[in-house]
């Protein structure tokens, strides 16, 4: 990318982030419940064990490689998670960079997880099902000193909201409908 486009890139970002910014901050002015957000997602089974997902205007198939049952059309549940977390971490450190007026000219980030089947399958009641561990690593690239983008990643880490997800205990309801009257 060239110097000059990635001045625009960071231009054109400043501004969609100063206008985020400004609208929550008026929304919020008016009314704290305005800061509640809730978001959904429909899953309907295709083929072996994949699932069409449905959420706003989007759609998307998730799958499971052969050796778990799936046709490998996509990638599994556990993918999508990392790379929920790795989307979600990218967003908040473009946001706060901007706020805190940290330069970053470009972010990657690599997300790990370790996963014992053993746990889903039932054949070790002591092995949790989800992921024993997971790694972030963020390359941040810019001028700015070692000190800073620690800076900026503390307060990434209190932000994010997908990081939280995985970090702390979120109270779940699962209700099932057998059979329900049409």
């Amino acid at each position: 990318m060239t110097q000059t486009s990635l001045q625009d890139l960071n231009e054109v970002r400043a501004a969609r982030l100063d206008d985020a910014g400004a609208f929550w901050s008026g929304k919020i002015a008016a009314d704290a419940a305005n800061a509640r957000l809730t978001y959904g997602a429909r899953g309907a089974g295709e083929g072996s064990v994949a699932t069409r997902i449905t959420t706003g205007g989007h759609e998307f198939t998730v799958d499971e490689p052969a050796g778990l049952a799936g046709d490998n059309a996509a990638a599994s549940p556990v993918e999508y998670a990392l790379g929920a977390l790795a989307s979600c971490q990218v967003v908040v450190y473009r946001l706060y960079a901007h706020q805190l007026g940290i330069r970053v000219d470009d972010i990657t980030i690599d997300a790990e997880g370790d996963l014992d089947v053993r746990g889903l399958f039932g054949a070790d009641a002591t092995v949790r099902p989800g992921f024993s561990a997971v790694r972030l690593r963020v390359v941040i690239t810019g001028p700015e000193s070692q000190e800073r983008y620690d800076e900026l990643r503390r307060t990434v880490d209190e932000r994010c909201p997908v990081l939280d997800l995985f970090a702390n205990p979120t109270p779940v309801e699962i209700e099932v409908a057998a059979n329900p009257a049409g």
